[in-house]
């Protein structure tokens, strides 16, 4: 198997990012298996704080629960599908559904931004806004506002997962 830097993907190009659907508790040992395997993972977390009867941690917690994004080869996908923890990779039918190059770099935008982010039920209807100012500059995304603090939730289509941001209301512009 051939590893690729997907960092340039290019659509109708051999390399993907997909979607795989992980077993349950198993997407950091199913990203360190594919990375072993030379292929590029992303798995995007969040902080959760954790209370147990005699201690509080802060704990890693995936923001997509139960899925892994790799770049690969459609044509290897039986190595990627025989990693441990790895169900099957998000299809229609035989055919492998890659995921939306714009909408991964979005949410790898508020990865690398380290912004407080955390998992939102998947919104189809709403406001679309595009962001203009600050470290999220270009995303675009739905608003929602609770308790007065705006956010912006970044989806990813295939999977019909979301995750809301905090961002300053003079940010956002209307698309």
């Amino acid at each position: 198997m051939l590893a690729a830097d997907c960092s340039d993907f290019q659509p109708g190009g051999s390399f993907a990012w997909f979607a795989l659907r992980v077993r349950s508790n198993h997407e950091q040992t199913s990203s360190t298996a594919l990375q072993s395997r030379g292929l590029e993972t992303f798995l995007p977390s969040f902080k959760l704080r954790r209370r147990w009867s005699d201690r509080v941690r802060i704990i890693d917690q995936p923001l997509f629960a139960g899925y892994v994004f790799c770049c690969f080869d459609p044509d290897d996908r039986g190595d990627v599908v025989g990693a441990p923890g790895v169900v099957h990779v998000v299809s229609s039918g035989r055919e492998l559904l890659p995921v939306d190059p714009a909408e991964l770099n979005h949410i790898r935008t508020v990865v690398m931004a380290e912004m407080k982010a955390q998992p939102h039920p998947f919104l189809k209807i709403g406001q679309r806004v595009r962001i203009d100012h600050g470290p999220l500059a270009g995303a675009e995304g739905v608003l929602t506002s609770a308790n007065g603090v705006s956010s912006l939730v970044l989806s990813i289509s295939l999977l019909q997962r979301s995750l809301s941001v905090e961002v300053d209301a003079t940010w956002i512009r209307p698309l």
